[in-house]
């Protein structure tokens, strides 16, 4: 293996993403031969990383699960939440971890996986990946503000991507994503005058939810994952 940067090495053996690794690093919980690692540090496999006193190494086999999330559950690896915490919801016998977030009060379709190079390649905005979403608004949405959550709504200091939107019922519709600005959905509706009262994700790229219920999963194997690292394989 070439000289590899700590976080990118702690994303290839499936222990957590570049980022969750950077916030590690930060706290001084990750070590390269006895010493805390620095940001941008590179390792070997001759180096003895560890986290917390135990060594990571890579791994071969690679995971992607499909799970409902059900409402009420976190996205994250934290201790501090453990009754709702995903990873230890879904006790999976792999390490796996979510990829993105999907809030609280949301529910339907989150990926994970140990596989920390495809959640960085599907996490960044600059590839337009699509999310698709049912959303469930407390008023009869309208041709106009359809129009708008189409063209852009300005939240957090910007305006929102084009996206695609579609009435599916009096207060219901469908939008594709581009991008995963913070809440983005509940803050584009709030901003037009509707509250969000369910939203569920159905589609990530090739994966859909299909017929899963909440709380379960399946493992994306086959076809449909060669087709989702295809989708996923436009460098860095």
């Amino acid at each position: 293996m070439e000289p590899t940067r700590v976080n990118k090495y702690c994303s290839m053996c499936g222990y957590c993403s570049r980022r969750e690794a950077d916030a590690l690093i930060a706290e001084g919980k990750i070590l390269v031969n006895g010493q805390c690692a620095t940001p941008g540090q590179k390792v070997t496999l001759e180096d003895q990383v560890t986290v917390d006193g135990a060594r990571i190494l890579p791994k071969d086999e690679k995971v992607v699960l499909a799970f409902y999330k059900p409402v009420g559950i976190v996205c994250t690896t934290s201790d501090k939440d453990r009754a709702k915490n995903v990873v230890d919801y879904l006790q999976y016998p792999v390490r796996v971890y979510p990829v993105g977030r999907l809030d609280k009060e949301s529910e339907g379709l989150l990926l994970l996986t140990n596989d920390g190079e495809l959640t960085n390649h599907i996490l960044k905005a600059r590839y337009y990946h699509e999310k698709e979403y049912i959303v469930t608004v407390d008023k009869p949405v309208t041709a106009a503000f359809l129009d708008q959550m189409a063209e852009g709504v300005p939240i957090l200091d910007t305006v929102t991507r084009p996206c695609q939107v579609k009435q599916k019922g009096k207060q219901t519709f469908s939008i594709i994503l581009t991008q995963g600005l913070n809440r983005q959905i509940r803050r584009m509706c709030e901003a037009l005058g509707y509250q969000v009262t369910k939203l569920k994700r159905v589609r990530i790229l090739n994966i859909l939810l299909e017929d899963l219920q909440p709380g379960e999963y399946r493992k994306i194997e086959g076809d449909q994952l060669e087709q989702l690292y295809r989708l996923t394989q436009t460098g860095d």
